[in-house]
């Protein structure tokens, strides 16, 4: 039987980027990724290519930060297949600015995307798992969650604080047999890495290829980018685990950037 057999994954942000990977790699082992993103037309893309590979999908027009969105997609979820046995909270954005120059509505924007939609989304999946009395959430956060980089404040900030979210998640599901944990990963050749690097550039006034390479990878132990591929490994990982030994935790992958 397929690790994930019949099980259905809510994947945020899953109509590109690491959430595709993760939905599906999610389908090629058994499971269901519910495709959850802001944009319903690359949802569906999403959706049908997975369909035509064999698989089962289902897309669902999300905007994490829309607590009605969020509640009705996760209803039509449970009204089509009865159950809902992961979150992937992946949805993110990028903003790149000084403090000092950085705009109170973008930092309110992005902590409310990370932050509110994770909260959202946990809280509308998690009365469907305890009442399963089976579950596993997991956070996208970043190396970030545990390291600082210049001009990202309310990313860093944000990041950091799913680990906290994830920990008292952890901690209240534990009755229910529901997990929690973060996948933290370094940098990924997504459409939101490719936007910071001439973003970067500009802002530090060095070239693309010198951000590539003494910004974003300098840290590395082998000059890579990490691969959606990797990061998706990781969620798989935590998704399937089979006891409540492995709740609360972040695991990064990030060739060695940031070492625990």
């Amino acid at each position: 039987m397929a690790r994930f057999d019949k099980k259905v994954a809510i994947v945020t942000g899953a109509a590109s980027g690491i959430g595709k990977e993760i939905a599906l790699r999610f389908a090629a082992e058994g499971g269901i990724p519910v495709i959850a993103d802001l944009n319903l037309d690359a949802a569906n893309a999403t959706a049908a290519e997975i369909k035509g590979k064999g698989g089962d999908a289902f897309a669902v027009a999300m905007n994490v930060v829309d607590e009605d969105a969020v509640n009705k997609g996760v209803e039509d979820v449970m009204n089509k297949y009865g159950r809902i046995d992961v979150l992937v909270s992946n949805a993110g954005i990028q903003i790149v600015k000084p403090v000092v120059d950085f705009a109170f509505a973008d930092w309110k924007k992005l902590l409310s995307i990370h932050l509110d939609g994770a909260f959202l989304t946990t809280k509308a999946c998690l009365k469907h798992m305890y009442a399963a009395k089976s579950g596993s959430v997991v956070y996208m956060g970043s190396v970030h969650s545990k390291e600082a980089s210049v001009l990202k404040a309310p990313y860093v900030t944000a990041k950091h604080g799913l680990i906290g979210l994830c920990k008292v998640v952890a901690k209240e599901g534990g009755a229910y047999n529901v997990r929690a944990n973060v996948v933290c990963p370094g940098f990924v050749r997504t459409p939101l890495v490719d936007k910071q690097i001439p973003e970067q550039a500009k802002e530090l006034g060095i070239s693309e290829a010198d951000v590539i390479k003494h910004v974003m990878l300098k840290d590395t132990v082998d000059g890579e980018f990490t691969t959606t591929d990797d990061v998706a490994d990781c969620v798989l990982f935590f998704a399937g685990a089979r006891s409540n030994a492995l709740t609360g935790q972040s695991i990064v992958v990030s060739h060695g950037w940031f070492m625990q």
